[in-house]
């Protein structure tokens, strides 16, 4: 019995791939970027779409619960990221929460003008932050230093501590708790985007204190392709703030149509729009994957995937260069390599069916989801991979062309 076919052999979580409708043929690793579809969902969608809207149309809203959406989505996550009920809700984009929890904490700084990020936030946060100090023209600071200088940049002048916990293109994890202290003993807060954490790893908000947090729905969350996004804001945070954006949903009585507007109160007044019901039911029914699972065992066997995936790499492809903490304990639930032909060779392991992807200029990004991977799946992968290296395969035109998304 191989190596892999041990580890499998005590997986608390293996029952949980049946779960998913995975491709014959396909070793995913890349549920970092789009999760794997959950089989239950399309039923799911289904009844939404012909027993309540089909049947009930607009009284739906009602009936079945649509308006409270959002809220009943935010409460599922919130067990995921630590959060207590009523802190967390489901809604926009993150690129439009960022927006608003960014404009959310500079509210309550208002005598501090400097936001500190650093180089491995994703760059919509800092494009977010760019539009924002621009918008509100009161002399704000966009400060972006390395991961390792962010301990030391934070002092008296810092209104707000804004990073992603887990780099997208390294997998390099800060620690929430440390950092989160560290701003509020300075005076600042904290916005943290859990994008490549919620659904991967523990995550404790509440334990560490964090202000605000915004995550994806599509990552390991498995919400499908543009799912809502979500955002957090703590609970002694709630009635100080509103959101930039005051749409309809986030009034104290929509139904009134008051001409001036009244916030919510609580966690529901960070909402704006009308809820996106069909992507919002299939985000909500996804999460049915996670009610019986403990998000230890879930980074147990991460940190089991991910150091097994490294040890073959590395023993199997010298050609390749690792690019993220050799720690498990940094690292997020994903692995990433350099290599300076690194986008031919994805696109030749993906056309054999191992599924990762590319961020520019060199890093080829596997993302480690154990719900639905194996052992045995890491040993298949590596050995593709290492066999495409050895015969150079990757080298065709077809493998260099670029697509637009990569």
């Amino acid at each position: 019995m191989s190596a892999s076919h041990s580890l499998d052999r005590n997986d608390l979580l293996a029952e949980k791939r049946s779960a998913f409708d995975i491709p014959e043929g396909v070793i995913y690793l890349d549920g970092n970027s789009l999760g794997v579809l959950p089989g239950h969902v399309p039923a799911r969608l289904a009844e939404v779409v012909a027993g309540e809207w089909g049947t009930s149309l607009i009284r739906a809203w009602n009936d079945h619960g649509w308006i409270d959406l959002p809220g009943r989505t935010g409460d599922r996550i919130a067990r995921l990221i630590g959060a207590p009920k009523g802190s967390v809700v489901a809604c926009d984009s993150t690129s439009v929460n960022v927006f608003k929890v960014l404009a959310a904490a500079l509210s309550l700084r208002p005598d501090r003008k400097v936001i500190l990020s650093d180089t491995g936030n994703f760059p919509t946060d800092l494009y977010v932050a760019s539009g924002l100090k621009t918008l509100l023209d009161k002399g704000h600071e966009l400060k972006v230093v390395a991961p390792e200088e962010v301990h030391d940049a934070i002092d008296e002048t810092v209104a707000v501590l804004m990073l992603t916990q887990v780099d997208y293109r390294s997998g390099r994890l800060h620690d929430m708790a440390d950092l989160t202290a560290v701003a509020h003993g300075a005076g600042a807060l904290t916005v943290w985007d859990l994008a490549h954490s919620a659904g991967a790893l523990p995550v404790d908000l509440a334990g560490a204190k964090a202000d605000f947090a915004v995550g994806c729905g599509y990552k390991y969350l498995n919400g499908g392709p543009g799912a809502p996004a979500f955002l957090y804001v703590a609970p002694q945070h709630q009635e100080r703030v509103t959101s930039p954006l005051t749409g309809w949903m986030g009034h104290a009585a929509p139904f009134a149509f008051d001409l001036d507007y009244r916030p919510e109160t609580g966690i529901g007044r960070m909402t704006a729009g009308t809820p996106p019901v069909l992507s919002l039911s299939g985000l909500h029914a996804a999460l049915d994957v996670f009610e019986d699972v403990d998000m230890a065992d879930i980074r147990t066997k991460s940190i089991s995937l991910s150091e097994f995936f490294i040890a073959e790499v590395e023993a199997r492809c010298p050609q390749l260069e690792l690019a993220s903490p050799r720690d498990p304990n940094r690292r997020g639930s994903q692995v990433s390599f350099r290599f300076k032909e690194g986008y031919s060779v994805m696109q030749a392991l993906i056309s054999r069916g191992v599924i990762g992807d590319f961020r520019a200029p060199d890093i080829m990004r596997f993302g480690f989801t154990p719900l639905y991977l194996s052992h045995q799946d890491v040993a298949d992968a590596v050995a593709i991979l290492a066999e495409i290296l050895e015969t150079e395969s990757w080298n065709r035109p077809e493998y260099r062309k670029r697509s637009k998304v990569t």
